[in-house]
């Protein structure tokens, strides 16, 4: 490992591939409902999706948004052909043209609740966006924003190949993880110029995260995520680290002619595509 590589891992920010910039209290206190089916009316066409029993949190924090209207008038601010369609941004109602968008919150995060390998990021499926790692290690879902899987279908080649590729990416995984809580004092070290006292513990941090990493099971796709990615689609690079909690049951076809809308630099369609409504189906 460089000398510089740990100065580099522990200060970047981390790029916010999807979610809400807010990291405060947890919701709490939700409604407690049974497996539930919700309709998504949007400009397009209307989306009909149902949420998972075994992602309570996510589920019963959607349910009570749409109940209170939260998402009514919002937008898919983020359309990414072949990967995603991402709405929920409370900013995004009457945003004009101009505004960037994506950093909107309900003044909450929850918490992971990863049903891994059974739900995975196949095309339809319903997850929370958040954060980067780099400032939410704990992988907190936003309150509020979500983004439907269009993804694309691969072949069993490039999944062994993605398998490969996290197996290798597992002591970079836990060394970021490990300096992490190792902040205050790299900082520290930084200012005073203490550059050997840099890379001792740097040393130090990497032969403690190749020690855990050996610990680990080597990362494999089920049976059943290959036979989805390699037919209807998905973004298997996704998996483990963004929350699923429920599917689309009906209006994909909506759900591919938004991702097919112009969009201008920022990912936002050029026309809005914008959610009516989110009610639940008794």
């Amino acid at each position: 490992m460089k000398k510089s590589l740990f100065i580099l891992l522990i200060v970047l920010t981390g790029g916010i591939m999807m979610g809400c910039q807010s990291r405060a209290k947890n919701t709490k206190n939700m409604e407690n409902q049974k497996e539930t089916m919700l309709e998504i009316k949007t400009t397009m066409g209307d989306i009909k999706v149902k949420l998972y029993d075994e992602t309570p949190l996510h589920r019963d924090n959607f349910i009570k948004l749409a109940k209170e209207g939260t998402y009514e008038g919002t937008l898919f601010h983020r359309v990414i052909k072949d990967f995603m369609i991402q709405a929920g941004d409370p900013d995004s109602k009457n945003a004009p043209k101009d505004k960037q968008l994506g950093s909107g919150d309900v003044g909450y995060t929850i918490p992971a609740e990863f049903v891994y390998p059974k739900y995975f990021h196949k095309k339809g499926a319903l997850s929370a966006a958040r954060m980067g790692d780099q400032v939410n290690p704990k992988k907190e879902s936003s309150g509020c924003q979500f983004y439907i899987v269009t993804g694309k279908v691969y072949n069993d080649s490039t999944l062994l190949s993605m398998e490969n590729q996290k197996n290798q990416g597992k002591v970079e995984a836990v060394f970021n993880a490990l300096a992490q809580k190792h902040m205050k004092e790299v900082y520290k070290m930084r200012k005073e110029g203490d550059e050997e006292g840099l890379y001792n513990l740097q040393e130090k941090l990497f032969a403690e995260a190749q020690e855990e990493a050996a610990k680990q099971p080597d990362f494999q796709f089920t049976p059943e995520q290959v036979a989805a990615y390699t037919t209807v689609g998905g973004t298997p690079h996704l998996d483990g680290d963004y929350t699923v909690f429920g599917e689309v049951v009906e209006g994909m076809d909506v759900v591919d002619k938004i991702q097919q809308v112009e969009t201008n630099r920022s990912d936002r369609p050029n026309e809005d595509v914008k959610i009516l409504k989110v009610s639940v189906i008794d």
